[in-house]
């Protein structure tokens, strides 16, 4: 029992080092959102790890990462980036984890996916209306309207927040989940026999 303990923690450590290592290459999608929103693929090791020992066990890992970056690159968003980063990650991280743990099959592993993308998604939208951008607005001194305007440079029509999530925002989060959970597919059935040993 002490054994399983210590191989859960030294590989939930694992992947959280490799997780946080991957997400020092973020990189934005001009062509879809402001810059400030960037694509990483650190969920990658988080999914591997809520696949092989559950939900929970991501969670953690996606908490770990995002402390190991704080402490590595410390924080130009007041912490706000870092919390958000912390919540997308484990709302697209826990529903995959969870079907997959009941379903440990290829077509449990795409439904847990598809779900997770889908929760990101949705939940990521009203996270960057209702919390992220209000408080990142308020820690900044920086009106809703600036957000917009950055939109409009991409996009001249929009002109509201909810042009804004729907049209930057929620495409964002799409190529991000698709792109992760393809990596993610392809990595973890080779992976596999190695995290389960």
């Amino acid at each position: 029992m002490q054994s399983n303990k210590t191989r859960t923690i030294v590989k939930c450590g694992m992947l959280s080092a490799i997780a946080t290592a991957l997400m020092l290459f973020e990189f934005p999608l001009p062509f879809i959102a402001p810059t400030f929103y960037e694509l990483d693929f650190s969920e990658v090791p988080v999914l591997l790890g809520a696949f092989s020992m559950g939900p929970l066990a991501g969670v953690i890992i996606e908490g770990i990462k995002v402390l190991l970056n704080l402490l590595i690159n410390g924080t130009v968003t007041a912490g706000i980036g870092e919390l958000a980063n912390f919540i997308m990650g484990a709302l697209f991280v826990f529903p995959a984890g969870l079907i997959y743990k009941y379903s440990k099959t290829k077509k449990g592993a795409m439904l847990g996916l598809s779900v997770g993308g889908i929760s990101l998604i949705i939940m990521g939208c009203l996270i960057n209306v209702y919390v992220m951008l209000p408080a990142y607005g308020a820690a900044f001194g920086m009106p809703i309207e600036a957000f917009i305007s950055m939109a409009t440079d991409i996009f001249p029509f929009i002109d509201n927040m909810f042009e804004f999530v729907l049209f930057c925002v929620a495409p964002f989060n799409l190529i991000k989940a698709t792109l992760v959970s393809i990596i993610t597919l392809i990595v973890y059935k080779r992976l596999s026999p190695i995290l389960h040993r």
